[in-house]
């Protein structure tokens, strides 16, 4: 059965989509009571004035795998139905339709259905629809026309036949994730830009939550509506017992009454048409059990309602647009206008981060609070954002992920056009802490997969702002330094190492302590027009002797401001001897302007790397991977062999393997702590006949006492040692690692990581990441392994990451890379309860 979602429409209205139920007949009928006569005709080819018992009772009992049927719920309302009807007891085909409420047409309704539907019949083993369309349908016909499909269309006897196969394609999916940013960019639109806007919890004396907010929406340009039971005016305001009461339809209410009596809010914005709520109320989920089941509860009316939440126990939004002005949050003054589009999940924090970012000289274009985040999550201000013509860059103080692999998918595709600067903690839930993942570094190289620009603290993501606020780009990664202090040029130099910049010959160019500012304007010219630079870092300490005129008159700050201004190179300062403007990027210190520098100049080279492609990999039985039960079974649906081995009890048995694998063999300890260490004598090599393989064996268990418990496996050619391994990671999903093996590798830990499934250039990059890469490449002397095996393995490896969401950790241990090819030694697998992947299937809210 299919599992019931909430759905998004293509207004940014909410609604609710489940499997039929028996009891629907009645709703169903009335339903049907609403359709114009046209819309009757289209979808049952007669005016069907009235729905006979039997028709009825087909209709809403399914048995949810040969004949399913959802339907689409507005509070208590159903607007619309789909259905398919297996065309045969044997048949891999289904005849689909649906039909929708007049006053709902045109809103998106259909596709949602189409694609539900798609995945149910293809977990019933279906592979194609079939449908029948009126040719004056139009409408329909552009529903399946469009859902990204290869319909193939046929008229006879008056009707237009459609067929087309079921499973996702690469253009369904493109037309999926369209439509899914429009719908959320919109739900959030009328939030950020709402016609008027309500306010629940003012207190008649000015105190309070309520009156505070009051007071900071004077600023909207629009009407604003407080609603109070008894009082006629609030503050100014003219007020309403209720806000259906108010002479126009707000868009936005702002709810701060206790949250006990969140609910009567709910239902009396509700009733007025409110598109969306941003609840400061606190006592929901962080106030522990029963706050969690108030919060599911305040997300279900909404839902219910078609209304978005913001929070619970949130700040608030902002919109610093002229024709806005939208100030419906806790803080006082908001940063000045601008270009940045700003995301805090924390509403504790968020009046600091509103004040350092004005402090910093940040100008928002606006700003979203999430709090509890209950529905409203950074994801759908990354598909808001999108497509937002007012915000060049994105601003995310982030603590956990609501579904990571959505926001990777985001992240990749805003960040090719807008900057995203992301604070994001590494916590890992206890369940995955005993699991191998990442470290600070690969954590880094994750978002960087992603186009994200990680910071670890706060002031980090504002001293990159700033940069990206008020700076080009850069187009490579050598930079230029400018100083009059060689103790602080020899820092920056130092720095620019540190941060994966290369310091361009001829730098730093150091004009010396006593250096007027024309001699430093100078400089600074020379390095602007410079074309060996792609950056440039400006330090300058207070010249010598201090406090002399030409510095009190402002020389060297109109030296570095036109530098910063030349527009073609990034300009960082550290400036020891004054204030610079606003537009330029100052820092207090050498270390933090460059370490910015170099976050940047590395999201600049990603974005100007093209996005690779996943590849085809035919060959896959992704069925067969599903029905395994040992890891060679799953590895061989990937086509991923694994090297015969057999575990045996006893030199005699040890013999009779080696006899069926053929010699030379391998006998290594069966301990898992034991069968790598070639270092501590428990593997034994070239083993060429039985005696040999009789002498490893007592050999064996005299070392190690093995007893009897050995491992026999036919002797390859000699490799470099890797591994290649796949975790569950809370903030991306499945993760592929990659690096060297052996006890060095296990020791330091030398992995490169990178989010499944794989693209090529993502599988090139983990080979390449590694300290130990030049292992493969042929050092000193060695032969290169095949690198392009090496890929491959990778390649696959992501796939099935991806795609087996049961498999909860993969580690191919040890993986031999050599001239000829790549063999797996060893695999071991652990299955969980398949995990959700919340960003597969079809459109769903959270």
């Amino acid at each position: 059965m299919v599992p019931g979602a909430d759905v998004l429409l293509s207004d940014g209205t909410s609604a609710h989509m489940r499997p039929i139920r028996p009891p629907d007949a009645d709703s169903i009928v009335a339903m049907h009571s609403r359709f114009s006569e046209r819309t009757r005709y289209l979808r049952y080819f007669s005016p069907y004035p009235r729905i006979p018992e039997r028709d009825l009772a087909r209709f809403v009992n399914v048995d949810h795998h040969d004949r399913e049927a959802l339907v689409i719920e507005l509070g208590d309302r159903l607007i619309a139905v789909g259905r398919y009807d297996r065309l045969g007891p044997e048949a891999d085909e289904a005849e689909v339709a649906f039909v929708v409420e007049d006053a709902y047409q045109g809103k998106g309704i259909g596709s949602i259905l189409l694609e539900h539907l798609a995945a149910a019949a293809a977990g019933a083993g279906l592979t194609r629809f079939v449908a029948e369309v009126l040719p004056v349908n139009g409408p329909m016909l552009r529903v399946f026309a469009d859902a990204g499909y290869q319909v193939q269309r046929q008229y006879a006897d008056g009707v237009v036949h459609l067929t087309f196969p079921i499973a996702p394609t690469e253009q369904s999916l493109a037309v999926q994730w369209r439509r899914e940013q429009v719908t959320e960019a919109r739900s959030l639109a009328r939030l950020l830009a709402p016609r008027a806007v309500a306010v629940y919890g003012v207190r008649r004396d000015g105190n309070g939550i309520g009156a505070t907010l009051l007071r900071h929406l004077a600023s909207f340009t629009g009407p604003v509506y407080p609603i109070h039971r008894s009082a006629s005016t609030l503050h100014g305001f003219t007020a309403y017992p209720r806000l259906v009461d108010a002479p126009g339809r707000a868009d936005l209410a702002v709810v701060a009454v206790p949250a006990p009596a969140v609910a009567s809010t709910v239902e009396d914005a509700a009733a007025a048409g409110v598109a969306g709520l941003v609840v400061v109320s606190s006592g929901f989920a962080e106030a522990g059990p029963a706050g969690s089941a108030a919060q599911d509860e305040l997300l279900r009316a909404c839902r219910a309602a078609g209304m978005r939440l913001v929070g619970p126990n949130c700040l608030g939004i902002a919109n610093t647009d002229p024709l806005v002005r939208l100030n419906a949050t806790l803080a006082s003054a908001l940063p000045p206008g601008g270009r940045i589009g700003f995301f805090s999940q924390s509403g504790a924090l968020g009046t600091a981060l509103l004040a350092g970012a004005g402090r910093r000289g940040l100008g928002l274009s606006s700003f979203v609070s999430a709090g509890n985040r209950a529905d409203v999550s950074g994801n759908d201000l990354l598909q808001y954002w999108q497509t937002d013509p007012a915000t060049d860059v994105v601003l995310l103080y982030l603590e956990t992920f609501g579904n990571p692999r959505k926001f990777a998918r985001l992240a990749r595709r805003l960040g090719r056009d807008k900057p995203i600067v992301a604070v994001a903690s590494q916590f890992r839930p206890p369940a995955l802490v005993a699991l191998p993942g990442p470290d600070p570094a690969g954590v880094a190289a994750l978002f960087t997969q992603s186009g994200v620009i990680r910071v670890d603290t706060v002031p980090e993501m504002f001293d990159v702002g700033v940069l990206l606020a008020h700076q080009p780009l850069p187009a490579g990664l050598r930079v230029g330094i400018v100083t009059n202090s060689s103790a602080l040029g020899v820092l920056a130099v130092g720095a620019c190492r540190s941060s994966g910049l290369t310091v361009a010959g001829g730098y730093p160019v150091d004009v010396g302590p006593q250096a007027e500012p024309d001699e430093f304007a100078a400089a600074l010219s020379g390095a602007v027009t410079d074309d060996g630079i792609d950056a440039l870092v400006v330090v300058c300490a207070p010249p010598l002797p201090p406090e002399t005129s030409s510095t009190m008159d402002g020389g060297f700050e109109a030296a570095i401001a036109g530098a910063a201004g030349n527009g073609d190179k990034p300009v960082v300062a550290t400036f020891l001897a004054g204030t610079l403007p606003p537009a330029v990027p100052a820092y207090s210190s050498v270390e933090e302007a460059v370490r910015a520098l170099g976050r940047v100049a590395r999201y600049a080279q990603w974005r100007r790397t093209p996005p690779g492609r996943l590849p085809e990999l035919s060959d896959v039985d992704t069925e067969a991977a599903r029905r395994a039960g040992t890891a060679e079974e799953l590895l061989a649906a990937y086509r991923i062999p694994v090297l015969p081995s057999h575990l045996v009890v006893g030199a005699d048995a040890a013999v009779e393997a080696a006899g069926e694998l053929g010699y030379p063999v391998v006998v290594k300890a069966a301990d898992p702590a034991l069968r790598h260490r070639v270092d501590l004598g428990a593997v034994r090599l070239d083993l060429a006949d039985a005696a040999g393989v009789r002498r490893a064996c007592g050999d064996l268990d005299r070392l190690f006492a093995t007893g009897t418990a050995l491992i026999v496996q036919a002797q390859v050619a000699p490799g470099t040692s890797w591994v290649v391994e796949v975790v569950e990671d809370p903030a991306f999903g499945p993760i592929v690692g990659f690096g060297p093996g052996g006890v060095i590798g296990d020791l330091v830990g030398d992995r490169a990581w990178r989010a499944a499934p794989l693209t090529e250039r993502d599988a090139q990059a983990l080979v390449r990441e590694p300290k130990a890469a030049p292992l493969l490449l042929g050092h000193r002397g060695a032969a290169p392994a095949q690198v392009d095996a090496v890929v491959d393995l990778l390649l696959r490896v992501g796939r099935l990451a991806d795609e087996q969401t049961r498999v909860r950790q993969l580690r191919l241990n040890p993986v031999l890379a050599r001239p000829d090819g790549v063999s797996v030694l060893h695999a071991s697998v652990h299955y969980g309860q398949s995990a959700a992947r919340l960003d597969s299937g079809p459109r769903r809210l959270r």
